[in-house]
């Protein structure tokens, strides 16, 4: 079993309040705020960090997926669009939407495109966000 953790701290309301994260790595360490979250402002934000995980664990998950099948990927490169609507008295993400690109040699369009989407709903990111809509736009590119 492999076990991570983060650390975020807040001080202050919510309005005027404004916050750190950090994962136990140190790799780096982030500030965020109301306003980060939105309207805009500099510094990051939940969602912001839930994208990023998911594009991350996708594109790791496609390279082993495709590699088993013996198409091993020269690169893949993927972003995340997660949406954050009001929900009721609150919020929800209700939407990640996963947009990559990838080189790979001797793979046909449909096989790729059916990794990919398996790789969509198997990802251990994808499986943690099972209550939300996600979505695929995945497209071979040419190396080089």
């Amino acid at each position: 079993m492999v076990q991570r953790s983060a650390e975020a701290e807040w001080r202050g309301g919510l309005s005027d309040g404004s916050g750190t994260i950090r994962p136990e790595s140190d790799a780096f360490e982030a500030s965020y705020s109301y306003g980060s979250r939105f309207e805009g402002d500099r510094g990051t934000n939940p969602e912001e960090l839930i994208g990023a995980a998911h594009a991350a664990c996708f594109s790791m998950a496609l390279a082993a997926n495709l590699s088993q099948k013996k198409f091993p990927p020269a690169r893949i490169r993927t972003t995340a669009h997660v949406q954050l609507q009001k929900d009721g008295d609150g919020f929800a993400i209700t939407e990640s939407h996963l947009d990559t690109d990838a080189q790979i040699d001797d793979i046909d369009e449909a096989t790729f495109q059916s990794v990919a989407e398996e790789t969509k709903r198997t990802c251990p990111v994808s499986r943690a966000l099972a209550g939300t809509k996600i979505t695929l736009g995945a497209r071979l590119v040419p190396q080089g």
